[in-house]
């Protein structure tokens, strides 16, 4: 701030009188006040020569400052003479500038500081106690500077102390937990040299268009394998086997509905059956697929299926008849099911290469994306941004795009370098997570919207098939062709986002292998 004349610091009500006694007319005012010609009725006020009287205009005074908190010299007493005046004001303002730059700009810029500027010296604001606060109305605080600054300093800047930078979230590069089922029986706590790349029956298929792994609210895991489904809970580490389907059939899909524990299963012989996993009892079995069903997805009341006759059917579980309406639009299997979080919109994509978007009452798809070059498994909501949308395409295209579907545009795309295979966003953070098969196998954590990459974790020895996230959002699971589920902590707490922990072991009653 520029510093004021000491001419105009304290202003008395007798110097406004004199301005408003004086007619336009007088060149000259007069010098003292003169008597009141109004009749004796009227009180006027007599300022007292003993007191000091402020007008209504608020001009501080500076006299009461403790400029030295702010490393800022007090206007100095005024100057015999108006040219020693404008040589101190600018002494001052020189400081003033001196001070401000180097806040803003670092003290690198080969700019001297005045030899009128006190001695720059570290401080916190509660360093040491002063008589007189240049903001008396406020307590003393406990925050630095650095906290307070909207511009931010370096670590050259003079006369502030620096709160410690906290250093940036890491992502451990290993699972915690690596579960194998091996024909069909469970193995928790794998020792380290354990091969398990190498397994003695197959398990976990390793097919692009399946989708056999999905995480409850209830905090249940599911997964198909070969003509079972398996559940384990994360609380107890329990498996159970939910069902067989037989020898002739096979599950493609798992998927459980938003809330309780009804859980979908689509078939290969085009069914989907709706079990009840508290009681391990199928409650109900649907028809109209004629193949595989690959691909589920809930809303709030309605359960969709992709199947590879290239169909959507939307279900009402509640209803008797096995599906309300039929969605036609995709030109091969489709392979990925999405709702939006307000349940409004259903993504869809597919082995044609396209990505669509349906509402809640259209047969046709109100929005269509046509730029992939390669089949469209990988599609997730954001939970932040109403509208946004991202999708990933396979080995030949192999890219992460990003869509608005409010205004209906392409928002950006990043190359990953591997065949996209799952897509899930973090609803605590916002960032997401990325599984990739050909040819790195690689799962990648997302900044978004920078797209800069948090974390690679490897370990996986084929394609990164499947993927699911934790109920609380901290935790993923990952699925492949090795037979292995691996379990590894990618996202912060809704209370921690800042901070490195062990997310939910101890509520999920977790144990960390060797």
């Amino acid at each position: 701030m520029e510093s004021i004349p000491s001419s105009m610091d304290n202003p008395s009500i007798s110097d406004m009188n004199n301005q408003s006694s004086t007619s336009p007319s007088q060149s000259n005012p007069p010098s003292k006040l003169q008597e009141p010609t109004t009749p004796s009725s009227l009180n006027y006020y007599h300022p007292s020569p003993s007191r000091t009287i402020y007008s209504d205009r608020f001009i501080p005074c500076r006299s009461a400052s403790n400029f030295a908190l702010f490393d800022i010299s007090p206007p100095p007493p005024p100057p015999p003479s108006d040219a020693a005046r404008g040589e101190d004001n600018s002494s001052s303002s020189a400081a003033y500038t001196a001070l401000l730059r180097t806040a803003l700009f670092g003290s690198d810029l080969g700019f001297v500081v005045p030899p009128g500027t006190p001695d720059k010296k570290s401080f916190s604001v509660n360093t040491s106690p002063v008589s007189q606060n240049i903001f008396r109305f406020k307590s003393e605080t406990r925050q630095s500077l650095h906290s307070l600054s909207p511009l931010g300093f370096d670590d050259h800047s003079p006369g502030v102390s620096h709160s410690p930078v906290k250093a940036p979230r890491k992502v451990p590069r290993s699972p915690y937990k690596v579960h194998i089922f091996n024909n069909f029986s469970y193995f928790d706590d794998i020792p380290s040299d354990h091969p398990v790349s190498v397994l003695d029956a197959p398990a976990l298929q390793d097919d692009f268009y399946l989708n056999l792994v999905d995480w409850s609210s209830h905090n249940v895991l599911a997964v198909g394998l070969g003509n079972c489904v398996y559940l384990w809970n994360a609380c107890s580490s329990k498996v159970t086997k939910l069902c067989d389907l037989g020898i002739d059939d096979s599950v493609c899909s798992v998927g459980w509905a938003q809330r309780g524990t009804s859980l979908a299963v689509g078939t290969n012989n085009g069914k989907v059956q709706i079990w009840d996993a508290s009681r391990c009892k199928r409650v109900r079995s649907m028809e109209g697929h004629r193949l595989r069903v690959g691909a589920l997805a809930w809303s709030s009341s309605m359960l969709s299926s992709g199947s590879r006759d290239k169909s959507i059917l939307q279900r009402d579980p509640r209803a008797q008849q096995d599906f309300v309406s039929k969605l036609n639009g995709h030109k091969s299997e489709v392979c990925g099911l999405k709702w939006s979080y307000d349940n409004r919109e259903l993504a869809s994509g597919g082995n044609d290469n396209r990505l669509f978007v349906w509402n809640q009452h259209s047969t046709q798809p109100v929005l269509k994306y046509c730029e992939h070059t390669a089949a469209v498994k990988a599609i997730a909501w954001s939970p932040h941004i109403h509208g946004l949308l991202a999708s990933g395409g396979g080995t030949a295209d192999r890219c992460i795009r990003f869509w608005n579907t409010t205004t209906n545009s392409h928002l950006s795309c990043m190359d990953t370098g591997s065949q996209v295979c799952n897509l899930v966003w973090s609803k605590n953070v916002n960032e997401l997570v990325s599984t990739h098969g050909y040819s790195q196998n690689q799962i990648i954590v997302w900044r978004y919207p920078s797209m800069s990459k948090l974390a690679t974790l490897t370990g996986h020895t084929y394609r990164v098939l499947y993927l699911a996230i934790s109920p609380d959002g901290q935790t993923i699971v990952t699925g492949a062709g090795d037979e292995t589920l691996r379990f590894w902590n990618v996202f912060p707490s809704p209370k921690s986002q800042n901070t490195e922990s062990e997310i939910g072991a101890s509520s999920f009653g977790r144990t960390h292998i060797r």
